[in-house]
């Protein structure tokens, strides 16, 4: 059962399917175009989207608004550093302006960022700073059918290549923990040991994407010898104690509605960072949030540790992925933490990669049953797409195990008429993380093929 009990609740606006179908039109067949009152299960994202607990609305209105030197700070400063143990602690308003600030803080045109995937925004502030951003995921990861404990982990055998031929090149190592692009899937402490000892090696900065670390503490308590008795708190500081610092998006296992944070030893590192961050986003006490915010995330870094939380975080989505599983909906295996990834690229091989297939099935989903998921494969990462899926993420605290029921019969619902789908072109697209904002129409059966 859920671990918590429910005090405040929203309604749900019920659609027909003539309603989203015109909706969908409307928002050129893109998914993130949707008004959100169009949605009826809304799935595109864990990013903001959970439900704060009580203590979290509590611990705001103690919320500090002065604009240096807050005490609400001093508060969200003090619960990360309990966490990471990192000297340096630096908010912003979001993960992708932590990303930011220190790309453009560390990074030239033609250097070298490796990860196991980078995901979508940090790819692109990698580019767009004129840097290259290399995955180098174990080639499990490759094979969404596969199972295996640790697909997140880094290819020690391909970093090293790339550390000992291209070292002059490589800017930094970093690891998203879970990795997302790949499914969520989890990092072990083991690797993330080896990725600490080549960087010693070739002397190069190590940081953590950690927007997710809980769900990872958790897989690792979880999976790896010799962390069964340990606390996630305490397996989460062991895995930031191997890296020299990390950005965060707290709008994932911070348990907040907004904010992020840039945490390191390096003080001048964190120095720079802070004079690119008061050009950029505020005063380095408050970083672009409200005090609110900042004791928002201070509490919720608490409340994500916990052992009955994570249980059930982790346990709903197994359950989802179960139930797919066993109606032959082809997914990612295992299940991660945040998500259950539908492996497009399996359900509609009939459709090109060059007519987004993972758009296709999103896009059915949303018509047959207002359920709103998000593509992640070829029209978020274009070339350096891996795979071709479709993640329902799971908002934290939101949804009860019956609205992930009717999820599950929706998506088995599409499944079963998958081989009628067909693909879109795109009709307009920006320079950048073009999913976002990119608008299509639907490929005729006369295309050869859309580009």
């Amino acid at each position: 059962m859920e671990p918590y009990r429910i005090k405040t609740v929203e309604p749900i606006r019920v659609t027909t399917r003539a309603q989203r179908e015109t909706a969908l039109r409307a928002a050129g067949y893109n998914v993130f175009l949707l008004h959100a009152d169009d949605v009826m299960i809304d799935l595109l994202t864990d990013s903001g989207t959970g439900a704060l607990s009580a203590a979290q609305w509590a611990a705001m209105m103690n919320g500090d608004e002065s604009y240096a030197g807050g005490r609400s700070f001093y508060r969200f400063r003090d619960a990360v550093h309990d966490l990471t143990r990192y000297e340096h602690i630096i908010p912003t308003h979001q993960g992708r302006a932590a990303e930011r600030i220190l790309f453009q803080t560390l990074l030239q045109p033609g250097d070298l960022v490796v990860n196991n995937i980078h995901f979508d925004t940090t790819r692109a502030n990698i580019e767009f700073v004129g840097a290259e951003a290399r995955d180098v995921v174990i080639r499990e990861a490759r094979v969404p059918s596969l199972s295996h404990p640790f697909k997140g982990n880094v290819d020690l055998e391909q970093l090293e290549r790339v550390l000992r031929d291209e070292g002059e090149r490589v800017a930094m190592v970093m690891v998203t923990i879970t990795n997302n692009s790949g499914g969520g899937q989890p990092v072990s402490m083991e690797n993330l040991r080896g990725v600490r000892a080549l960087c010693d090696r070739y002397g190069k900065r190590f940081f953590l994407d950690a927007c997710r670390f809980a769900e990872n503490a958790w897989f690792i308590r979880e999976r790896e010898a010799g962390f069964g008795e340990k606390s996630p708190k305490e397996i989460a500081r062991e895995m930031f104690a191997l890296a020299d610092g990390c950005l965060m998006s707290a709008k994932k296992d911070g348990l907040a509605n907004i904010g992020g944070f840039l945490a390191m030893n390096d003080a001048a590192l964190a120095e720079r960072c802070r004079g690119l961050l008061i050009l950029t986003e505020g005063f380095p006490t408050y970083g672009g949030l409200a005090g609110y915010d900042l004791e928002a995330i201070a509490q919720g870094l608490q409340e994500v540790v916990d052992v009955e939380y994570l249980r059930h975080r982790i346990g709903s989505i197994a359950r989802l992925a179960t139930q797919l599983t066993m109606a032959g909906v082809p997914i990612v295996q295992p299940p991660g933490g945040h998500a259950v990834y539908i492996d497009a690229g399996a359900l509609v091989p009939h459709i090109d990669r060059a007519e987004f297939p993972g758009l296709a099935v999103a896009n059915a989903l949303y018509i047959e049953s207002g359920v709103r998921a998000s593509e992640i494969g070829s029209l978020m990462f274009g070339s350096a797409a891996q795979l071709e899926l479709v993640r329902l993420a799971i908002p934290r605290r939101l949804y009860t195990e019956s609205h992930l029921d009717y999820v599950a019969n929706a998506v088995i619902h599409v499944a079963a008429e998958a081989a009628q789908l067909s693909g879109y072109r795109i009709t307009y697209a920006p320079q950048f993380l073009r999913h976002f904002s990119a608008r299509f129409e639907p490929c005729s059966a006369g295309f050869p093929a859309c580009v």
